[in-house]
């Protein structure tokens, strides 16, 4: 589904993404963990085009996406949600999602999709008319995560969704993508630091350090080898 090979990224002369392979399996979910400076928001930034590759070769769905434009690449069916959500806090909840679909022509389709939105996270609904600048930080998380659904994705790139979050609205939103991948099918790279709540979602993992993979494995082995846990993943 996700192809990555040889990727090697750069902001000038310091290396941010060294040799990087990764493979996304269809309908899964996989972890790309590792501490600070490791490289996996530059890689999630890289796949959705916002930042250039200075070598190697991204594959979506057999389509190549290296040097597409980030619109391309968005309405190729890759939906990016950044570190912090980055929810327009002078909208409302549903401007906000509405502009999740806005290149989408199909507008009945549209509606759907932000019914299905409400329905998923019932918190929303409730705050449709309000300001994003009301609602909390999960809240923010969930709106982040629902303007990104809206386009109707098949893959779902994820930097850092439980970041300043409290382990109940973690474990919650983790619950959610759970459930989306096992209702709808979609693909999901989840880069997280709370690499526990990540593997326990996910189907696999890889274990970045100074921008290159160090470790990959199935979520479950990642969480039973405590040398590799105890050295990159802080747990």
């Amino acid at each position: 589904m996700l192809e990555i090979e040889d990727l090697s990224v750069a902001y000038g002369a310091v290396r941010a993404l060294d040799g990087v392979g990764i493979t996304v399996e269809r309908g899964g979910i996989t972890a790309v963990l590792g501490a600070n400076g490791a490289g996996k928001t530059t890689l999630l930034r890289t796949i959705s085009g916002l930042h250039p590759a200075r070598g190697g070769r991204i594959t979506w769905d057999g389509r190549k996406l290296t040097g597409l434009a980030p619109d391309r690449i968005a309405r190729g069916g890759v939906a990016h949600v950044p570190e912090g959500g980055g929810v327009i806090t002078e909208l409302t909840v549903d401007e906000n999602l509405r502009l999740g679909a806005l290149w989408r022509r199909d507008r009945a389709d549209r509606a759907a999709a932000r019914t299905e939105m409400y329905e998923l996270f019932p918190a929303l609904a409730e705050r449709s008319a309000k300001p994003a600048s009301t609602l909390s930080g999960g809240e923010r998380q969930m709106l982040a995560i629902g303007r990104a659904l809206m386009s109707r994705p098949g893959l779902l790139l994820l930097d850092e969704p439980s970041l300043g979050l409290a382990p109940l609205i973690t474990a919650r939103i983790m619950g959610i993508l759970r459930d989306l991948r096992a209702t709808t099918g979609l693909t999901v790279v989840l880069v997280e630091q709370n690499a526990h709540s990540a593997l326990s979602i996910a189907d696999r993992g890889y274990v970045l350090a100074l921008g290159r993979v160090v470790a990959v494995d199935t979520a479950a082995e990642l969480l039973a080898d405590d040398g590799l846990r105890h050295a990159y993943l802080g747990f």
